[in-house]
């Protein structure tokens, strides 16, 4: 037995022990909400920059498959390939959520003989192959954060770009 506590009763010594820890307990309890207030704001401020950051993302894939879209529309034929009108619409049916998409196309031919180096079209000197058209269209769109964020742009571009060979 300690000798502060003899001769004590027994109901004096558990409310010595029990006495600082409900003094330091009482003092934690302020603590507590302090610090819940301090790290709240920060934790909101990551969750909105998650947000962006997923929307962001998800509007780039948009850009790109619209842009796939487009480049598979005109590769039907040589004639879809300079349809203009038809690649933009087909683009658009794919990302009916972007707003803004600027769709642009370009014809590049090649010799079947090597079809990495692109050459004049109508590529007339591909002997012994013969000329391959390939389409191009890239996509643009200029996306606009939720919120203003100090040191950051006021809008974000994305772009796609996909290039198909043309059926002939």
């Amino acid at each position: 037995m300690n000798p502060e506590t003899r001769g004590l009763p027994q109901e004096t010594i558990r409310k010595q022990r029990r006495w600082p820890f409900a003094r330091a307990r009482r003092r934690e309890k302020g603590q507590s909400v302090a610090e819940v207030a301090l790290v709240t704001p920060l934790l909101l401020l990551l969750l909105v920059g998650a947000i962006e950051i997923g929307r962001f993302a998800y509007y780039g894939i948009e850009v790109a498959n619209a842009a796939r879209a487009g480049v598979q529309y005109g590769s039907q034929s040589l004639a879809d390939s300079f349809d203009l009108p038809g690649i933009t619409q087909a683009a658009k049916n794919d990302a009916p959520e972007v707003t803004g998409l600027g769709v642009t196309r370009l014809n590049r031919c090649a010799c079947s003989t090597s079809p990495a180096n692109y050459v004049g079209c109508p590529a007339t000197l591909c002997l012994p192959g013969s000329s391959v058209v390939f389409l191009e269209v890239d996509t643009t769109a200029t996306i606009s954060p939720l919120f203003r964020y100090p040191g950051l742009p006021s809008t974000f571009n994305a772009k796609g770009k996909a290039i198909m060979r043309v059926s002939q």
